[in-house]
């Protein structure tokens, strides 16, 4: 009897909120915004789709990425959005160069790190589509 109450109160609760965070998946950028403010500095709005499992499993990061790889701006989440799906967030005052006309929306959680698919955004013409990404090492801002 006393095994039983054991499995009941100890074991199971911590198998369930394993296999919970286990099951998770990858971040999914859902849509991206773009909007260049009259100071030539550009604003994203990002909405992301992940099964946050809290603190140990979330989607933490959204950057923008130029064609050569330099990291533009990153968007860091500190917290889990568990009852917040999809959820958006902005990031603005990011300086792009004049010759940029298009940039990389990647995303990341805490467990599988950046997803395969990026989206690819044309400033030119606000355009957004999935890109599947060859992960390389990203260049630090400057």
């Amino acid at each position: 009897m006393k095994i039983k109450q054991l499995i009941k109160t100890l074991i199971l609760p911590v198998l369930l909120v394993s296999t919970a965070v286990t099951h998770a998946n990858e971040v999914e950028i859902v849509d991206v915004k773009v909007h260049q403010a009259a100071n030539k500095t550009w604003t994203f709005a990002v909405t992301l789709k992940h099964e946050d499992a809290g603190w140990d499993h979330y989607a933490n990061e959204w950057q923008v990425i130029a064609p050569d790889d330099k990291i533009l701006a990153t968007r860091t989440l500190y917290h889990p959005h568990v009852n917040e799906q999809p959820f958006t967030r902005n990031t603005s005052g990011v300086e792009i160069p004049a010759d940029i006309t298009t940039v990389r929306i990647i995303a990341r959680d805490t467990v599988h790190g950046h997803s395969k698919t990026a989206m690819q955004v044309n400033l030119k013409t606000k355009e957004v589509k999935p890109v599947m990404l060859a992960l390389k090492k990203t260049k630090k801002k400057s």
